[in-house]
């Protein structure tokens, strides 16, 4: 028997069943006490309708021969995802969808007689660009009466930071990596201002649900036997789905939200730059691309059109906000738009900071571009040459990077307000510490610039 296994971090809670790796591929095991839950899910029609629609992700039932296959009730291989994402990594529109693609499941489920008892955010991953729905075991069999178990739980992971991202501050979804069963509403109840206590939803699902919470605090029994016909329980679903649907928030005219439409580049050299970076990916010709500092995506679109499954981060919530809705607009499927801030990336976090992975964990990718980005790590960041290299080195098997002079306009605002105490920041100084950790493959002027973009593989 294989020993090359073990359980993945995130499912321990679950007595339904666990997820656990065997060989490089995820599997999902299926406990005998979800056995009726189980069966009632494949035979009523359910799985099939949802996979069918998009909504949920398909699975084979497999044989395999290792430990934590043993007496379980079935093993799935589901569909095998590339990538990760959380929540706090998405922007306002992302959360939104999955949050309306989780009351859509609800509303097909009951359909089929089952009901969701987990609306946890992070049973969604956004696979091929739409949110599905990957925890097979989310679902158990409606009772007649009995209130929908996970509504709190969707309000916390969804509705409340929506409301906060919405009405009070952009930034509030980072509410979500402190709080890891979602955002508590008697806090989402204090941060939203005065005004939403005027919006139905919101005073419905958030403000008197939070003092509901209070008031049954310590009456969970009286509050548990509560009963509501079927047509009230659908009427909570069509609520909340109308809560979220008037929730809105554009992007705003933020520095990097605009940064194309202020580059320092001439046509001819923003041209020339996107020659090199294609053709350099028509070379390497990577599965998984990475692209940090990717404003609204302009470089991960080509890395797109070359084949790659490409991450676009950036840590501007208006840019990551805008490559989205240009993604989706134009039906692109293979670039994942997300928030990082690199300085101080997703943690591991949960039980023994391991429930969620840190961005480090999700790695490496095949390639990692790094266009226009080592002045702000180095200048905006008091960042050495050498931290930054053996960073890189740690998530990716090659690297395109622009080193960006000092005579760079872009790098003269930066140190415009600040002193400029950084000595060693030149083109030497950034070769000899990358070499130190990656082969150096090709370097290129960018034509009609100061700027030049390295090829490199790590050693």
């Amino acid at each position: 028997m294989t020993k090359l296994n073990n359980v993945i971090a995130s499912s321990f809670r679950d007595p339904s069943g666990s997820v656990f790796s065997l060989d490089g591929c995820v599997y999902r095991r299926v406990n005998d006490a979800y056995k009726q839950n189980y069966d009632h899910l494949m035979e009523s029609g359910l799985y099939r309708s949802l996979v069918d629609a998009g909504l949920l992700i398909d699975h084979e039932e497999v044989q395999v021969d290792c430990v934590h296959a043993q007496q379980a009730y079935k093993v799935l291989r589901p569909r095998q995802l590339s990538f990760i994402s959380y929540p706090y990594e998405w922007c306002f529109s992302q959360l939104k969808i999955a949050a309306m693609t989780s009351l859509k499941i609800q509303k097909v489920a009951i359909d089929f007689g089952m009901s969701l008892k987990d609306a946890s955010a992070y049973n969604i991953q956004f696979v091929r660009g739409r949110p599905v729905l990957i925890d097979t075991l989310s679902f158990e069999k409606y009772r007649q009466g009995q209130p929908w178990v996970a509504y709190r739980q969707f309000c916390q992971h969804f509705l409340a930071p929506l409301v906060l991202m919405s009405y009070t501050d952009i930034h509030l979804n980072q509410l979500l990596r402190i709080y890891i069963d979602g955002v508590p509403l008697d806090l989402a109840s204090r941060l939203a201002p005065f005004r939403t206590w005027f919006k139905f939803g919101v005073l419905a699902h958030i403000h008197l649900h939070a003092k509901s919470q209070q008031k049954f605090a310590d009456k969970g029994t009286k509050a548990a036997s509560h009963r509501i016909s079927r047509l009230a329980f659908a009427g909570l679903t069509n609520s909340l789905e109308t809560a979220v649907k008037k929730l809105s928030w554009k992007p705003k005219g933020t520095e990097w939200g605009q940064y194309y439409d202020q580059t320092n580049y001439c046509p001819a050299a923003m041209e020339h730059k996107r020659q090199l970076v294609a053709e350099l990916l028509e070379k390497i010709r990577p599965a998984v691309v990475w692209d940090l500092g990717a404003n609204t995506g302009l470089f991960s679109s080509i890395a797109a059109e070359k084949g790659a499954q490409t991450i676009s981060f950036d840590i501007d919530p208006a840019a990551v906000e805008k490559n989205y809705l240009q993604c989706t607009k134009r039906g692109e499927n293979s670039i994942l738009p997300l928030l990082l801030d690199l300085t101080n990336p997703s943690p591991g976090i949960g039980w023994q900071n391991a429930e969620r992975m840190s961005f480090m964990a999700r790695g490496p990718a095949d390639t990692v571009l790094a266009l226009a980005l080592i002045h702000h790590l180095a200048i905006s960041n008091n960042l050495p040459f050498d931290r930054i290299a053996d960073f890189f080195a740690r998530i990716c098997d090659s690297l395109i990077i622009e080193f960006v002079p000092k005579s760079d306009s872009q790098v003269q605002r930066l140190l415009s307000t600040r002193e400029d105490i950084f000595a060693n920041y030149d083109q030497q100084a950034f070769e000899k510490a990358f070499c130190s950790y990656f082969a150096v493959k090709s370097r290129t002027k960018i034509r009609g610039s100061a700027r030049t973009l390295y090829f490199m593989t790590r050693k």
